[in-house]
């Protein structure tokens, strides 16, 4: 299945690991956000990512506004690097609020669980 062909309900929040700075190695997060990725289209979920960084090249209030007023949502996830970051979470949380008022709210344990993070809140069919 095409996940260009799925009509997105759930929006993904997070941090693009790439654009994260520090000492650490982005590859095993980005993996964790692909195998999150698949298994939305596998299950038949529309699902976008709204990935942004943390090195100054985003305005990250404007980047996630612009996502959430995209399109109505069932669920927002917001995962756990903006989580990390209390004023940063406090900043996402008050803009999906906002700006999703409909939208269920979920939070991922990690990249990889991010769909069952949504599926507790958005009917899947089959």
């Amino acid at each position: 299945m095409d996940a260009r062909a799925l009509t997105p309900r759930v929006l993904v929040i997070g941090l693009d690991p790439y654009r994260v700075p520090g000492p650490w190695d982005p590859k095993p997060v980005a993996d964790g956000i692909e195998v999150g990725r698949t298994r939305f289209v596998e299950h038949g979920v529309g699902a976008e990512f709204c990935l942004f960084g943390l090195d100054g090249s985003d305005d990250v209030e404007a980047v996630v506004t612009a996502a959430l007023c995209a399109r109505p949502w069932e669920c927002v996830v917001v995962g756990g690097g903006v989580r990390n970051q209390i004023e940063l979470f406090e900043r996402v949380v008050n803009l999906v609020r906002r700006h999703a008022p409909g939208a269920a709210i979920a939070f991922n344990a990690s990249p990889a669980d991010t769909f069952e993070a949504a599926a507790r809140w958005v009917k899947i069919s089959g």
